[in-house]
């Protein structure tokens, strides 16, 4: 399982289209069919351990909650945090107070 952030001050301000205030941030770029959705857990849900079955890329886009692998050690995630699991890599995620995650799933995920 790889951590990364997802937020403003990681991204490159916009200076074309007479943009103002304005800020991006890629997070990848696919060659492959790609997968894109939500998951929304509810408070006190959870997504229960599964192996992913191809690389996952799951990210706080509200809220917060925690993740963990096979060894069942919970890691705490908030808004703009980011997790990649590998294929084949077991998982489980939930939260006490809710979250709502952008999950990317492809058989090649090569973030920037």
């Amino acid at each position: 399982m790889q951590l990364f952030h997802f937020t403003q001050d990681l991204a490159n301000q916009i200076h074309s289209y007479q943009s103002i205030n304005a800020f991006y941030q890629k997070i990848m770029k696919t060659v492959v069919p790609t997968n894109i959705g939500f998951i929304y857990i509810k408070p006190n849900g959870v997504v229960g351990i599964h192996e992913a079955p191809v690389p996952q890329l799951f990210i706080v886009i509200q809220g917060e909650g925690w993740v963990c692998g096979e060894d069942g050690k919970r890691v705490d995630i908030a808004t703009g945090d980011g997790v990649l699991w590998q294929q084949g890599q077991a998982h489980e995620s939930g939260s006490i107070s809710g979250l709502t995650a952008l999950v990317i799933q492809a058989e090649q995920i090569n973030l920037t």
